[in-house]
């Protein structure tokens, strides 16, 4: 089946008890960011982590509250975030991150197949924002995905069931 990898499978995210873990994942996301700031002590990159995990944890409930916020398990293993709000007509991507050694293994791709797959069957348009040097930008052009707009240091890119959207 498309879009599908042995053993993988979602569970929703328990707002208390998954903090810590989606801290990590989160934290995990930036390592790149972090690397180039060698200015920074370790206690400075923490801080500053966690700031921006809850800035955007917050941010994520309050403008999308009836967002599916959901854990990525392999074997029952905890191993990265998928965050989906289903909008009038769209489904759009938040977030899709997992731990480094989780990467590359057709995780992502075969999760973001199962999502376009759900967008297929209901018409729907799936949207993202990803910033210019993120690798899974690749990713997203190979599953259709265009740019619509250049927003700063982010890309808006949009797939259609229909192919690119004029």
């Amino acid at each position: 089946m498309a879009g599908s990898i042995e053993g993988v499978t979602l569970r929703a995210v328990e707002e208390k008890s998954d903090l810590p873990l989606l801290f990590r994942i989160y934290a995990a996301s930036r390592d790149r960011e972090m690397d180039l700031l060698v200015h920074w002590s370790d206690t400075e990159k923490n801080t500053f982590l966690r700031d921006q995990f809850q800035l955007q944890h917050n941010h994520y409930r309050a403008y999308y509250p009836d967002a599916r916020f959901d854990l990525i398990l392999d074997q029952g293993v905890p191993v990265g975030r998928l965050y989906v709000a289903e909008l009038k007509d769209e489904l759009r991507l938040m977030d899709i991150a997992l731990l480094p050694e989780y990467r590359g293994r057709g995780i992502g791709s075969a999760l973001m197949r199962r999502l376009l797959g759900r967008a297929a069957e209901s018409g729907s348009l799936v949207s993202l924002h990803v910033e210019d040097n993120n690798p899974a930008k690749d990713l997203y052009h190979r599953l259709g995905f265009h740019v619509v707009e250049d927003v700063g240091v982010y890309k808006l890119m949009h797939w259609t069931p229909t192919g690119p959207d004029k």
